[in-house]
């Protein structure tokens, strides 16, 4: 396990000298309020793949499109890395069977570019997608625009061109002969097959300042406003204990874990790790592999192992599971309408993933240039709709003050109807998790409105309601 204790006097002094020679700082002028806990109750994030999301794929052409992100209710835009990658080791293939560019056809290694997490230089942008000057420009759009922007940081590990190999070998993990190697899985004790990485060695005190002086670096001078760590369980718990209250002095961040431990959220560390659980019940259920059971089983437990005030991003995709196991049709099929509308009224913040809101349907490339669809249509129109609702009715919180959830139970065990509430506002989730019809009997005696389609429906506990499969309804008196 890497772990140590770094001396505050070290660690701050290392901070302090690196930062007398970071780079000269955007204008100091804010042009939004710093993040606030209130600003997660109601909050969409947006995970933008600059790489795919245009032909161009660059900044520039991201930046045009943040006033439209608006209609979707986003308030936090989450940046996939955009720092270069490095070109030793650099994959062109994924998987077990994965290649390296160099292994590729001469005449092809040009179009393999790469993932965007082996990093070659943490201070600085891939010439991909644009300049620093770029950057800034698509930091003040969302800024004006009312949006937040948090980096992609790569903390566990680095490419194999990165500064530190031949500066700091010091900072690297070593095998018994001496030599860096790749992550390794901590469950396994074998390697994760990312040998496009070279895996960092936290028992190093220097390497904590240093990454934590590379943050601030961002914090300080490019204005950001948080960070999504990559695989932020793999990396020592105290060494977030010491880094994130050092960014948070600097200025009010919000940090998103690519993890589920539940440590993380506690202390002031992250504000919101990864709701994978209930990402992987609801493909199961999409599936006919788990039922409406097993997501209150879900539920329930998570109520135990998590704090009141732990927040859990809901996701129904995103870049991994675009890329590496299927689009949300292949995984969801019928049921795509459900879940993400399951993944809103679900406690917690909604994720959309570039290309959902215009219907993505292919597996987006990993190491080589694609782009997403741009044409609006239903997924857009179902996450304005949803967006809108999130953003303006507080039975929808899903921060650290979130609504209440209250499971109500119907006659039939494949639909689930659950109540929201907070400050007197109700909404209610009713659907059928089954690629069955079926008629059910549900314990309530008004009229409602669904708010996604303005159809009036009235429930009454003592007749049945005929629901289609996967037909589902979100109900406000």
């Amino acid at each position: 396990m890497k772990k140590i204790i770094l001396s505050t006097f070290a660690f701050l002094a290392f901070v302090s000298c690196k930062n007398e020679t970071a780079t000269t700082s955007v204008d100091a002028k804010n042009e939004i309020a710093q993040f606030s806990p209130e600003l997660e109750e109601n909050a969409v994030i947006y995970e933008v793949n600059i790489r795919q999301y245009s032909p161009e794929g660059t900044f520039n052409e991201f930046t045009k499109d943040i006033p439209k992100l608006k209609e979707l209710g986003v308030k936090i835009i989450w940046v996939m890395p955009v720092f270069p990658i490095s070109e030793t080791k650099r994959k062109a293939t994924g998987g077990d069977d994965s290649k390296f560019a160099s292994e590729m056809p001469e005449a092809e290694q040009h179009k393999y570019l790469g993932s965007y997490y082996a990093v070659s230089d943490f201070k600085k942008v891939n010439p991909e997608f644009g300049t620093i000057e770029d950057f800034r420009a698509m930091v003040k759009t969302a800024h004006e625009n009312g949006m937040y922007v948090i980096l992609d940081w790569v903390p566990n590990h680095t490419g194999w061109d990165h500064v530190w190999i031949k500066e700091h070998p010091e900072f690297y993990t070593k095998n018994e002969k001496g030599e860096i190697i790749d992550p390794i899985n901590p469950e396994t004790g074998k390697s994760w097959g990312w040998t496009d990485v070279a895996d960092l060695n936290y028992d190093n005190k220097a390497l904590r300042a240093a990454m934590t002086s590379d943050m601030l670096h961002w914090i300080k001078n490019e204005n950001i406003d948080g960070f999504r760590c990559d695989v932020a369980g793999n990396v020592p718990t105290d060494f977030w204990q010491q880094a994130i209250p050092t960014l948070r002095k600097e200025k009010n961040i919000f940090m998103l874990a690519e993890a589920w431990e539940p440590e993380l959220l506690k202390d002031n560390l992250f504000d919101m790790c990864y709701n994978w659980e209930g990402h992987h019940t609801m493909n199961k259920i999409a599936q006919g592999k788990n039922t409406v059971a097993d997501w209150d089983k879900f539920m329930t437990e998570n109520e135990k192992k998590y704090a009141a005030a732990a927040i859990l991003m809901n996701f129904v995709d995103n870049h991994d599971e675009n890329s590496w196991n299927g689009t949300i049709q292949s995984r969801l099929g019928k049921a795509e309408e459900a879940m993400t509308v399951l993944s809103y009224l679900t406690p917690g913040m909604p994720l959309v993933y570039s290309g959902n809101e215009y219907g993505l349907n292919h597996s987006l490339k990993f190491f080589e240039k694609d782009s997403i669809p741009k044409t609006k249509g239903a997924a857009w129109q179902l996450r304005a709709k949803l967006g809108k609702l999130k953003n303006e009715n507080t039975a929808l919180n899903g921060g650290k003050n979130k609504a209440t959830y209250t499971k109500i139970k119907t006659s039939n065990e494949n639909v689930l109807v659950f109540e929201r509430e907070k400050n007197g506002n109700k909404i209610i989730y009713m659907a059928n998790l089954s690629s069955k019809p079926v008629d059910v009997k549900i314990p309530l005696n008004k009229t409602y409105v669904d708010v996604l389609s303005g159809e009036i429906i009235g429930l009454n506990e003592k007749q049945n309601h005929p629901l289609k499969p996967w037909q589902y309804y979100v109900l406000k008196e």
